[in-house]
């Protein structure tokens, strides 16, 4: 039953994943359904959503190349931050993570909810003209480092902010945003996951059940995409998360 829980909610995060994001919403509470504890199942998350990240990358490389000024300090900061949250992860206990879960979970469904009327906000908030003082390019890395860190914590919402983040810059062009933010993702995951090996942090019988999972669910949705309608699915995704969000409050303050 645990394997056909795992492959099933594996398949599952990687289609949505590949369709509209958010697959961590399925993928991590199956696992702490599995019986693995919080903060394994955390970086567990992270190791199994990895492939579909690289992949992603790859399939935007094109647009991703149009920016290679930005590569060396962006994926420097996503290095940092990204090793650094994966520490503070593994410096905090189970019962210390479980409270904190339910407001991550809020967090990452709200931004799933609103993140693209808060990208339109703040590109059209944002000045028109790009700002390439030093001050202000320093404030940007270091945002992006925070938001990093955040992904490195925990994973679940990190590419709607980074998409806020890109907006911020002054980014316009959709599918640099979107590549740029699969490669940051990538990284951020990829240092995450060494520092978990590392520490011996993950669940690894669990999580390659559902590392093929991931890569099974996002080759069919990719190649069905087409016939699934990305409103409902959204908003699917939005009202388990929603109820997933109430569960993990009662759970952490029953």
């Amino acid at each position: 039953m645990e394997i056909i829980l795992l492959l099933s909610a594996g398949i599952l995060a990687g289609a949505i994943n590949s369709l509209a994001g958010g697959g961590s919403f399925i993928l991590f509470p199956a696992l702490l359904l599995a019986g693995v504890p919080p903060v394994m199942a955390n970086a567990t998350n992270t190791f199994a959503s990895l492939p579909g990240y690289i992949s992603g990358a790859i399939g935007f490389w094109s647009d991703i190349k149009k920016h290679k000024a930005m590569l060396v300090p962006y994926i420097s900061a996503a290095l940092i931050g990204g090793f650094l949250g994966a520490e503070l992860l593994l410096r905090v206990t189970d019962a210390q993570f479980s409270i904190v879960v339910p407001y991550l979970m809020a967090l990452a469904v709200f931004l799933f909810a609103f993140g693209n009327k808060i990208n339109v906000w703040i590109s059209s908030s944002s000045s028109k003209t790009k700002n390439s003082s030093t001050f202000a390019y320093i404030i940007l890395l270091i945002l992006l480092t925070l938001i990093c860190l955040y992904g490195g914590f925990f994973n679940a919402g990190l590419g709607i902010i980074l998409l806020a983040f890109f907006a911020l810059a002054g980014m316009k062009d959709i599918h640099s945003m979107n590549g740029l933010k699969l490669l940051l993702s990538a990284i951020v995951a990829f240092i995450a996951v060494i520092r978990f090996v590392w520490s011996d942090s993950i669940a690894w019988q669990e999580g390659l059940i559902a590392f093929v999972g991931t890569l099974i669910g996002g080759y069919i949705a990719a190649k069905f995409a087409h016939l699934i309608p990305a409103k409902i699915l959204r908003s699917s995704i939005i009202i388990y998360g929603v109820v997933l969000v109430i569960v993990f409050f009662f759970q952490a303050y029953k």
